[in-house]
């Protein structure tokens, strides 16, 4: 598959961009950067060479809510990448079957499928538009095209049910010419020609209309989960079976969206995108497994829960190492997939995973704890910022909210407060805040009328007056 104009960005233009989300971090970032800049320099060696270059794996160390999944999540977004993040704790439950972390691979192809099903689809939504606005325009007008498909011989055994047998089929010729004719064509084709001007210029937009859609079946899947198999019950016979189509009465901008998307669908041949997709999850896939100091087993040998933790990271282990895991579109080799570990590690430390693992995620970043600068950071500047959110959010109803810089301060301030003295669950602790302190304006927004809220420090402070103090918080936690 052809590299994105992304991943070959340098690791700086990288840290630029995750830096528009992601505020501090910094260690972390160019660790993901250079592992991200490797991916493309690989791809220019030759293919004897660049089958010997495996992708350095990261772990990353940091309390929750300090930006590990964001960083993971940014990159994969960035680049356009089949990304799978998946808890470790989830192959520690009870019933747990070693051949069931093969799951992260089978997800990570679901995710590849659609990252390269959607680019394909992109590619062909011009050819798309031209022949949903023809289809759009013969059912405003139609033309000669309504007769044809009835004159032609008996095409299959369903015709017998759905156009009443042989002699309506030998008698629908006469009618579907008659029907056309009554306008002569010159007329018709210039009327068409009208229609289509009125429907690039939008006059059309809230116009019904019958299109014909293709039926999508409503299939059971059967999954029997540990091999990657599927069983999609209802389409067995599927391929035997005619397509179903149906008629619809739509306006035309939905129209428009609807034969765009089927035919765009008719346009992409599936195996190809297959085949892409396989190779974009083996060459660029990336896994971020989440909480992976929970199967960690601590200092000496335990009984119990730790030696399901540890037999957990044995069935990681060759995952990591590079192996062939069998998913229902084919087998993936998992050796150039890069797998970022993460985990909070305040119990065990990156020493207590089994060495073998510990060896395959060769580069450690710590992630530092948020201070209150960064707080205030993480509320204003980001593009997705947290006041941005929910500003815009309520002027959605007409209602302007104004932060003074005081009252910035004070959130990052009680946020700080907040997280040394209870839990640290890091910037997660600001949409907790948020949520309470706009609480009583969102609810009464019905009796608010285009009114410009102003919240100053003292507001905020009024606000959680009953409950932070500075040397005792209580209530105020998730």
């Amino acid at each position: 598959m052809a590299a994105s104009p992304l991943q070959n960005m340098t690791p700086k233009e990288i840290v630029r961009e995750l830096d528009k989300y992601i505020i501090g971090q910094d260690q972390a970032k160019k660790s993901v950067a250079i592992a991200l800049r490797n991916r493309y320099r690989r791809s220019l060696l030759p293919e004897e060479m660049r089958e010997e270059i495996t992708p350095k794996n990261i772990l990353m160390m940091g309390p929750t809510g300090v930006g590990k999944t964001e960083i993971a999540r940014r990159l994969a977004k960035l680049m356009d990448a089949p990304f799978v993040k998946v808890e470790a704790t989830k192959f520690t439950e009870v019933g747990y079957v070693g051949r069931d972390v093969d799951s992260m691979i089978r997800d990570l192809v679901e995710a590849s499928i659609r990252v390269t099903k959607q680019c394909r689809l992109q590619e062909k939504y011009n050819i798309a538009d031209e022949i949903a606005e023809e289809k759009i325009i013969e059912a405003i007008i139609p033309g000669k095209k309504k007769s044809t498909p009835q004159s032609g011989p008996l095409r299959g055994p369903f015709d017998f049910i759905l156009g009443g047998g042989y002699q309506q089929n030998q008698a629908a010729p006469p009618q579907g010419g008659a029907k056309t004719d009554t306008l002569p064509e010159s007329e018709t084709e210039l009327a068409r020609e009208q229609v289509r001007q009125q429907l690039r210029d939008g006059l059309l937009e809230e116009q019904f209309i019958e299109i014909e859609v293709t039926e999508t079946p409503k299939t059971n899947q059967l999954d029997m989960g540990n091999d990657g198999m599927s069983i999609a019950i209802g389409n067995i016979f599927g391929e035997m079976m005619p397509q179903k189509k149906k008629q619809k009465k739509v306006r035309v901008k939905d129209a428009r969206k609807i034969l765009r998307e089927q035919e765009a669908q008719n346009l992409i041949d599936m195996d190809q995108v297959t085949s892409e997709a396989l190779e974009n999850a083996e060459q660029n896939g990336i896994v971020f497994i989440d909480e992976i100091d929970k199967i960690a087993s601590g200092g000496g040998y335990r009984s119990g829960a730790d030696v399901s933790r540890e037999g957990v990271q044995r069935d990681i282990l060759p995952i990591v190492e590079g192996s062939v895991i069998n998913t229902k579109y084919g087998p993936v080799k998992t050796d150039h997939v890069l797998f970022i570990g993460a985990g909070a590690f305040h119990i065990a430390k990156p020493t207590d995973l089994i060495p073998e693992l510990q060896g395959r995620f060769p580069i450690r970043v710590e992630l530092e704890n948020l201070t209150k600068d960064a707080f205030v950071q993480i509320l204003t500047k980001p593009e997705n910022a947290l006041l941005k959110q929910h500003k815009m959010l309520l002027e959605t109803e007409g209602i302007k909210v104004t932060f003074t810089d005081d009252a910035v301060e004070e959130i990052a301030t009680i946020a700080t407060l907040t997280n040394e003295q209870t839990e640290n669950i890091g910037a997660r602790r600001l949409h907790t805040i948020m949520e309470k302190l706009l609480e009583d304006i969102s609810f009464n927004i019905p009796e608010l009328n285009d009114e410009e809220i102003i919240i100053d420090a003292e507001h905020v402070k009024e606000k959680f007056i009953d409950r932070i103090h500075a040397d005792d918080i209580d209530k105020f936690i998730l």
